[in-house]
């Protein structure tokens, strides 16, 4: 680097920092960008986890605002304060709830302010919510440039929200192919597991336990599957990884069924690779997706994948090539997707197959980061529209 040069600081604003898709993408960027160039500060809203021991890069600044439930009005003094206090050159809110930084990052004079949408929750599953989109609207003014992670997010941001084609760009998530690969012979055994990959068929998912991912739905289409093909209850397995308030709710789907021996919620988890290993079939039963982070790992995983049609989800599983797709919220169809992917072994080593093929040419995580990077970079600073 040369005496001229000076790394740019990003400030990177997140609800919180936990396990997450959006998370992983921030600890990728922090990663992976270069060091000579970039220097990175993590602001959450509320709390940072455990999860941002995933960074590597030294010197990384942490800051939680601990905000309590409701507006973020009442922290907007100390948020200007620290943005003058820091004077980042960039700043990369993360959905919506981050989105109302955007006037302080304006008001602080950051050069450039980047707004990345990374999906839909439970309280607008298909993006329509009129009140959001009016949030959108009202906030675009102040943002430099959004990012959307799938193509149906970006055409609400061209057409719901109205932005100009120069102004929001289509980035999707990527994923290292090289940790999240095919198994390569007989899967190792994964501590806490109960299940032997020689002797059981596993099925599963992995993400935060909280509504719009549906995990429940999961829960009761593995029911209907046992209910419709009892035999397999000497084969099939159902894996859970991820942590959140719908817990008791699949555990009572269980339950009821008799069946929470066959099931294994591991909880959060560090070894989501390994983990992958061990299944025979990924499911994404989610009410609304951007662009899963966890479907793409995967099929970077050859797996064969079953998945609700919702969000960016049809962009990236090709029905009947790459996965299945499946309407939401429809426990039968989906246990017969699953057992198609059990009853059909060619069918899923082709889907699964496909899927690798897929994940290999289009979710390569270093042209991500490039093109996050050049955003960054761009010269002289957006400055949005004139407010």
């Amino acid at each position: 680097m040369s005496p001229q040069m000076r790394r740019l600081r990003i400030v990177h604003v997140v609800y919180s920092f936990a396990i997450g898709g959006l998370e992983n993408v921030i600890v990728q960027l922090i990663n992976r960008l270069p060091t000579d160039r970039f220097e990175h500060v993590v602001l959450s809203l509320t709390t940072i986890s455990a999860f941002k021991e995933r960074i590597q890069v030294p010197g990384v600044q942490f800051i939680e605002l601990k905000k309590a439930p409701g507006h973020a009005i009442p922290l907007y003094p100390r948020i200007y304060r620290l943005l003058r206090q820091l004077r980042p050159d960039v700043v990369h809110s993360c959905n919506l709830a981050a989105l109302e930084i955007a006037p302080l990052s304006w008001l602080a004079r950051v050069p450039l302010r980047v707004h990345a949408e990374h999906g839909w929750d439970a309280h607008d599953p298909q993006g329509a919510n009129p009140r959001y989109r009016r949030l959108r609207r009202f906030y675009k003014p102040f943002v430099s440039h959004f990012v959307a992670v799938s193509q149906d997010i970006d055409r609400y941001l061209g057409e719901a929200v109205k932005l100009a084609p120069e102004r929001h760009s289509w980035i999707a998530n990527g994923v290292d192919t090289r940790v999240f690969a095919p198994a390569e012979g007989p899967p190792a055994l994964v501590p806490g597991c109960p299940f032997d990959p020689q002797q059981h068929w596993m099925v599963g998912t992995v993400g935060r336990l909280q509504t719009v991912k549906n995990q429940p739905l999961l829960a009761r289409a593995f029911v209907q599957l046992l209910q419709d093909h009892p035999e397999l209850a000497a084969r099939a397995r159902l894996v859970l990884v991820g942590e959140g308030p719908l817990r008791g709710e699949v555990e009572a789907v269980l339950q009821q069924a008799g069946l929470a021996h066959l099931a294994w919620l591991a909880g959060a988890r560090d070894d989501v690779a390994a983990i992958m290993a061990l299944l025979r079939c990924f499911v994404l039963p989610s009410q609304a997706e951007g662009t899963s982070c966890t479907l793409q790992e995967a099929m970077a995983c050859g797996l064969p994948v079953v998945a609700t049609a919702v969000g960016g989800t049809p962009e990236l599983v090709h029905h009947g090539r790459s996965g299945l797709l499946v309407p939401p919220d429809e426990a039968q169809e989906m246990a017969q997707a699953i057992w198609r992917c059990y009853a059909e072994p060619g069918l899923g080593e082709a889907l699964g197959h496909s899927a690798r093929e897929q994940a290999l040419a289009h979710f390569n995580i270093d042209v991500m980061v490039q093109r996050y990077q050049s955003i960054f970079l761009q010269q002289p600073h957006g400055q949005g529209e004139q407010v």
